[in-house]
């Protein structure tokens, strides 16, 4: 109910959305007054009104996003609340800010709940490829891409893209390695706190 909840007001946001821009660029002088011209809009800001629809419409059932306004288009949180595995339970908050120099470069993206994950350190930093400009892989940001690609791989993090051979957090890699049952006690250590917080 909450997911079909979400994506009716995330369509309605993008409706809004879209008839802003539209009036924007339609706006014309009135009883001879020169009105300024409208705002050019950015190329970052017309690929994200597509886009966000499109990510919307294929968003894991494990994800929720949110725009804190719904007229800026460039910063929302997502929430990844795994159905399976290490992280089962949790509920973990990423912001996604997308940069003007977007396509050609990925957005920013932090993780804003600790968790003990061998790919997002403490400090909320992760290690993703498609999140780089460039990668030694060839999996690193493209003009290609697109924000449901930033979705879907940060949800994979919690399941098929779980990487413990290349580590960011070095200390969980390494307990994964020695004691898989230790490392399991560690994150929902972290789960627990960090659904105390909330």
């Amino acid at each position: 109910m909450n997911y079909y909840y979400n994506k009716i007001i995330n369509s309605v946001k993008m409706i809004t959305l879209n008839r802003k821009f539209k009036k924007e660029n339609t706006d014309t002088p009135t009883n001879g007054v020169t009105v300024d011209a409208p705002k050019r809009i950015s190329v970052r800001d017309k690929l994200l009104v597509k886009e966000v629809q499109e990510m919307n419409e294929n968003l894991p059932t494990t994800c929720s996003v949110d725009f804190e306004d719904p007229n800026v288009l460039n910063e929302f949180i997502l929430t990844v609340t795994p159905d399976e595995g290490y992280w089962l339970g949790g509920k973990f908050k990423f912001s996604v800010f997308v940069t003007d120099d977007y396509n050609m470069a990925p957005p920013k993206v932090k993780c804003l709940t600790r968790l003990w994950h061998p790919n997002i350190n403490v400090d909320g930093d992760i290690c993703l490829s498609l999140l780089r400009q460039t990668s030694i892989d060839e999996h690193g940001w493209a003009p290609t891409r697109r924000l449901k690609d930033v979705v879907w791989g940060l949800n994979s993090l919690f399941t098929d893209l779980l990487n413990f051979e290349d580590p960011l957090n070095i200390e969980a890699a390494e307990m994964y390695k020695q004691n898989k049952s230790e490392f399991q006690i560690k994150v929902q250590e972290y789960i627990a706190v960090s659904k105390g917080k909330r």
